[in-house]
């Protein structure tokens, strides 16, 4: 993928769609391009948290680890952002993320992620949006596991 490629991805996400195309290309210069195939972790739960990842292709779980085994809390795929809470929260990353088929992403590093929130306040709005939307979900996953348990 072309850094115009992946300029083009990244204007297409939210969080970074306000972002002039030049800030947008030096993101996607300074960031990492990583692949990782079908069961490979990109990260593990308590491992620090250092990046955020952008998903460019594929798809990616994930796991709570519990005392029962790890379980699968959602499936993230094109275009979303992965790992930003251990970052954002300065705390050891919250679940394994894994997978789920060939996937690249951009990974970026917490200095770059921090230095674009500070420069760009909107993107602090579409990050508390995401979060936003996922405490939402989750909570309507824990509503319904309750209604279930009580049946």
């Amino acid at each position: 993928m072309s850094i115009k490629e992946e300029v083009e991805v990244l204007r297409n996400i939210p969080l970074f769609a306000k972002l002039e195309p030049a800030k947008l290309k030096l993101l996607a210069f300074t960031s990492e391009r990583v692949t990782y195939e079908n069961g490979q972790p990109l990260f593990q739960q308590g491992d620090p948290g250092d990046a955020a990842y952008i998903v460019m292709e594929g798809a990616a779980d994930i796991l709570i680890n519990t005392p029962k085994g790890p379980v699968k809390v959602a499936t993230l795929g094109k275009h979303q952002i992965i790992g930003e809470i251990a970052i954002l929260c300065d705390v050891p990353r919250t679940a394994t993320v894994t997978a789920n088929q060939h996937t690249v992403t951009l990974k970026i590093n917490k200095e770059t992620f921090f230095r674009l929130v500070t420069e760009f306040p909107q993107m602090s709005v579409e990050i508390m949006r995401e979060l936003a939307r996922r405490l939402d979900k989750t909570n309507e996953q824990l509503r319904q596991a309750v209604t279930k348990a009580g049946s």
